[in-house]
């Protein structure tokens, strides 16, 4: 009788675990729908606001920095408060702001908006994952996280030419008035199906932790920030970049020594969950970059509209939601380590396989707070991939002296080109893995474990 009843709840447990990933992978495409519109509407924004389109990408980079910034107390906050109501909290924020964006009259309040939208984003993205991650078992987290994705490159696809559209027929303000029936709809399933459960105990909050590790993703950023700009403040450049580094190696060593950090750094000591941190890092940079120099550089370059340049830039994303149908089979066929070193084409494939590997030795207990590391490096990356793209742009202009006419499409084709080294470079930390690296999430078992397992037997 009692296996009877746990058959009987299977089905419901999965489909409860079903529409929960259902949930987070809508809250993802609206984030991500986001982030991609902004980027075509960027040259009519800046003609509104009377300045550079390359500039303005502080616009952009302002949201992924508050990312990272208030990402580590979202895990903190779910469990004090309850995933449920944080998570329908920040999707209530990120709505919200997006309505304020919508109204902004000038870059500052633009900036201003981005950041209250980003503190939403923070909590929103977070708390949905990790919801997601203790509620799938470790088969199917190649499955979830590929769903989840999913939706995540969908948006992409329809950004470009949805915004596009949206900015030559209606006007750039209305990009963001898009989030308002998504976020409604996000918030009124956010109660539904999420559970309310807080944690029994909360340690807590690491303030000096939280302090550090902010001031030295905002000291870092905004250096790199500078480096975007048509003229470069080399003083300040170099007082923010070394103030972030100075912070960065104090925020390194309370955490190691506090009893309760912020941010606990043990999972460091798994090998597959370094690996991605680190060359994924490399390479979420790299990939950040391409969509943001195509865009302003059909407009810029070739002086396209903004909705023919949206179309343009269909094929890059549509091609990695195409490769989402064979991630799983290629996953099991060829294993991680082969994916990762051998895979150049196929952003899609990059991005499962290291996401799907993250997550792949860490056991449940440490799950909350790997989850919180792996997304502030993933935003802030993210950001810092926008601020390397604007930079290279001007760097190439500063070689060839022109910079003071502006970017042209010599300068667009050579920081593709530093992109494409970049994405390269990501993929050598792979060569560490052992060929049966997340075998157990992936499915994968090499030749010669399975010839080994075959002699063993004949021998038996």
């Amino acid at each position: 009788m009692l296996s009877l009843a746990r058959r009987d709840e299977e089905p419901s447990r999965q489909l409860h675990a079903t529409q929960i990933t259902g949930l987070v992978a809508a809250a993802l495409f609206m984030e991500n729908l986001d982030s991609t519109i902004i980027v075509t509407a960027l040259p009519q924004m800046a003609q509104s606001f009377g300045t550079d389109p390359v500039s303005l990408n502080i616009g952009v980079t302002a949201y992924t920095l508050t990312l990272a910034v208030f990402i580590p107390i979202s895990g903190w906050m779910a469990d004090r408060f309850g995933a449920r109501h944080v998570f329908a909290a920040a999707i209530a924020m990120f709505t919200g702001a997006s309505v304020l964006c919508g109204f902004s009259q000038g870059q500052w309040s633009l900036i201003a908006c981005r950041v209250l939208q980003g503190t939403g984003g923070a909590m929103m993205m977070p708390v949905g994952r990790l919801v997601v991650l203790r509620a799938t078992e470790k088969r199917d987290l190649v499955r979830v996280i590929s769903y989840i994705a999913l939706s995540g490159l969908v948006a992409p696809v329809l950004g470009p030419p949805v915004g596009g559209a949206i900015t030559t027929y209606l006007g750039w303000r209305w990009i963001f008035f898009l989030n308002v029936p998504i976020g409604l709809i996000g918030i009124r399933f956010a109660l539904t199906l999420i559970n309310g459960d807080r944690a029994p105990s909360v340690p807590s909050f690491d303030l000096p932790g939280f302090l550090l590790c902010g001031g030295a993703c905002i000291s870092l950023a905004y250096g790199f920030e500078l480096l975007g700009q048509s003229v470069m403040p080399w003083a300040e450049i170099t007082a923010f970049i070394g103030a972030g580094l100075l912070l960065g190696t104090l925020a390194l060593r309370h955490l190691r020594r506090a009893e309760q950090p912020l941010i606990s750094l043990v999972a460091l000591r798994i090998p597959t969950y370094a690996m991605t941190l680190r060359g994924g890092s490399l390479f979420r940079v790299s990939v950040t970059m391409v969509p943001f120099l195509l865009l302003l550089m059909f407009q810029l370059g070739f002086g396209l509209g903004p909705f023919v340049s949206g179309l343009l830039i269909i094929p890059l994303f549509a091609g990695s939601l195409a490769t989402k149908i064979v991630t799983t089979r290629m996953l099991c066929r060829y294993g991680f380590r082969r994916i990762l070193l051998a895979n150049g084409l196929t952003r899609s494939l990059q991005f499962s396989a290291l996401n799907s590997l993250a997550f792949a030795d860490v056991p449940p207990e440490h799950m909350s707070t790997t989850n919180t590391l792996a997304n502030v490096l993933q935003q802030l990356t993210l950001g810092l991939g926008i601020t390397a793209a604007a930079a290279a742009v001007h760097l190439a202009a500063l070689l060839h002296r022109e910079a003071v006419g502006g970017p042209t499409l010599t300068d667009f084709r050579i920081a593709i080109v530093a992109a494409a080294i970049v994405t390269a470079v990501s993929t050598l930390d792979a060569l560490a893995l052992s060929q049966d690296a997340g075998s157990l999430v992936s499915g994968h078992r090499p030749l010669a474990s399975k010839h080994g397992n075959a002699l063993a037997n004949s021998k038996a």
